[in-house]
């Protein structure tokens, strides 16, 4: 085994481990502990963290974070790796956000200028562009790690209406149109709910709650997939050219239209938790939308339009 190849798997070795002594290492690896010694001050000089202790129960032991060992990539990979990068750019929050920055300094860096080059071409002429929603998740990280761990947890969150505490059981996390959305179960409704992240106001507690007692999917990607399959409402909605338009760049309707020369329709199901936002979208369309089915959205969006009136009437008369 060559030098290099040692240190490769020495650095694995050392992320398994965490803790260990020259003895251990110059056994395993069948050289003299002169060699690992030397090895270990030439991961040292790499900036690998690792310090020891001397003693009858010193040793070696990693500080802060692993360091992974270094993966050869084609430059057709390499490209493809930025191209998933630049899909994250435009999210004002993200988990790691500084880390996204150091790892792409790191990644360029290694790579020759002419790959340099292409992959600049790249970040020029294509893009991912998610909308800026002014909408700001300085809990997002925190909530990340809890949800990894499989945790529970209770808190303050702010709706459209009022203020609540809620002690939640998460399904995951998930990003769509720059919000990110934590569907969980709710064990204050009994049922599984969507928070937005950049409403949850303060995480109060961390739960210890057996989820196996509540009907929660086992992943993220089940929950998404039920959604859109979810049958509640089987909802038919008749729209001109313009209607059609605006509904193309919806994600949740679109996968339901059906173009015309003139016009189109959407003709699917939607779950019940989603009723009330199809109402508010749709009461914007004014007549280029007209609701066919169900009765329950139709009466939804009349009584929003009921409310909208008496909200103007009420300040007419004060002026």
């Amino acid at each position: 085994m060559s030098k290099a190849e040692r240190l490769i798997e020495l650095v694995i070795t050392i992320n398994a481990k965490r803790n260990f002594t020259l003895r251990e290492l110059s056994e395993e690896f069948c050289v003299s502990k002169r060699t690992i010694l030397r090895d270990l001050q030439a991961l040292e000089s790499m900036g690998f963290p690792l310090y020891s202790e001397t003693g009858a129960t010193g040793g070696y032991h990693m500080l802060k974070e692993r360091i992974l060992p270094p993966i050869t990539f084609s430059e057709s990979e390499a490209k493809a790796i930025f191209f998933a990068y630049q899909s994250l750019a435009f999210y004002s929050d993200l988990p790691f956000e500084q880390e996204r920055v150091s790892v792409l300094k790191k990644f360029l860096n290694c790579l020759p200028a002419d790959v340099q080059h292409n992959i600049t071409q790249i970040q020029n002429k294509i893009v991912f562009w998610t909308p800026d929603r002014h909408c700001s998740s300085p809990l997002l990280k925190e909530l990340f790690n809890i949800i990894t761990n499989n945790s529970a947890l209770t808190v303050q969150y702010s709706s459209n209406k009022n203020q609540s505490i809620r002690t939640i059981i998460p399904v995951g996390l998930y990003a769509m149109n720059g919000l990110w959305y934590c569907p969980a179960y709710c064990l204050k409704s009994k049922s599984i709910r969507e928070f937005r992240v950049d409403r949850i106001e303060k995480i109060v507690n961390i739960e210890n709650i057996t989820s196996s007692k509540y009907s929660i999917p086992n992943s993220i990607h089940e929950y998404l997939e039920n959604l859109e399959v979810a049958k509640d409402y089987h909802i038919k909605i008749q729209l001109t050219d313009i209607g059609v338009k605006r509904c193309e760049t919806e994600f949740l309707l679109a996968k339901g239209l059906t173009i015309f020369p003139n016009g189109g329709y959407i003709d699917m199901y939607i779950s019940k938790t989603t009723l009330n936002w199809v109402a508010e979208y749709f009461l914007s369309f004014g007549k280029e939308a007209t609701v066919l089915e169900p009765i329950e959205l139709k009466t939804l969006i009349k009584s929003k339009v009921q409310e909208l009136y008496n909200h103007y009437c009420k300040i007419n008369t004060e002026m």
